[in-house]
């Protein structure tokens, strides 16, 4: 059974406890923390109470953490490309149209199914049944390094170094247009789009702070290829940012234009540089993954001038 305690202070009051406990142990989802206190493993001051309660100065807040279930999911054997292993991490560039983790009408095929065969019974549970070793997720259409944790301390040290905006992400994406400045950073808070809850949007009301910064590596009449750094990491985040300044990523058939010249499957976006803190030697680690071919062969033809 995992611990954890906590004294509230001035800056915190008035916060709901939910949200409050998603800040102090960023290794556990929102989801799973509710899950907890519905099951009155959170007390406040020595009690049980809601999601919702109003946290005051000075409140002692304790959360219970049992033991992962064993997960409802069977191991794959799914060839994996792998960056960079120890007994602490697992890093992988993930294959465009695979799924992080099992949801619903993606319970095989992903690559929790594929990591837990691979790495048998070395996986932190920290989240419980469905994520196991899963710290942080990128989109099923988006490839490129993922860190997947072996067991809860480093699982705990990576989201804390998440939660600090210290792990170096860049991404490499093609986007449409041509962009006016050749680097700049697009700042603007992302929730839940206002009419179609399965996308993200830019919103002025709510929302989390996001920040990515871009440069321009290459530019063509209309497109360029573009590197990104994040300074926060939201859902959908450089999808959002991009098609909000009028550039969305090419093949984004969410966020940008459904016609497709290129023939492209999902978002031309490649998350190829991850750089943290490694947990246990706490030297800095940071690995690339290559471009996939078919970014590759896209960029070529923009350069042969036969896409235009």
């Amino acid at each position: 059974m995992e611990r954890f305690r906590f004294e509230t202070d001035e800056k915190k009051a008035g916060e709901r406890l939910d949200k409050y406990l998603t800040d102090q142990i960023p290794a556990l989802t929102r989801s799973f923390l509710q899950k907890l206190i519905k099951e009155e493993r959170v007390c406040v001051d020595g009690r049980p109470v809601k999601a919702n309660f109003k946290l005051k100065k000075s409140h002692i807040v304790e959360v219970a953490v049992p033991p992962a279930k064993e997960v409802p999911i069977l191991p794959e054997e799914i060839p994996l490309d792998i960056l960079y292993e120890d007994t602490d991490l697992l890093i992988v560039n993930k294959p465009k149209g695979m799924v992080v983790h099992p949801s619903a009408g993606h319970f095989s095929g992903t690559l929790v199914n594929a990591v837990m065969h691979h790495c048998r019974d070395s996986l932190s549970g920290i989240n419980g049944e469905l994520r196991p070793g899963i710290v942080h997720r990128i989109d099923k259409d988006t490839t490129g390094s993922l860190v997947i944790c072996k067991n809860d301390e480093s699982h705990l040290c990576v989201a804390e170094q998440i939660k600090e905006h210290s792990v170096k992400r860049i991404y490499r994406g093609i986007v449409s247009g041509h962009l006016k400045k050749e680097s700049g950073t697009v700042c603007g808070n992302i929730g839940r789009h206002p009419t179609d809850r399965k996308k993200m949007s830019v919103v002025l009301n709510g929302g989390k702070p996001a920040v990515t910064h871009y440069k321009t590596l290459k530019q063509w009449k209309t497109a360029a290829y573009v590197e990104f750094q994040l300074e926060t990491g939201r859902t959908h985040q450089i999808r959002v940012h991009m098609a909000n300044i009028g550039h969305p990523l090419l093949g984004d058939a969410v966020y940008g234009n459904s016609k497709n010249p290129y023939k492209l499957e999902g978002q031309t976006l490649h998350a190829m540089t991850i750089g943290l803190k490694h947990p246990r030697t706490k030297a800095y680690l940071e690995v690339s993954a290559p471009l996939p071919d078919y970014f590759e062969k896209l960029l070529r033809g923009f350069e042969g001038n036969r896409i235009y």
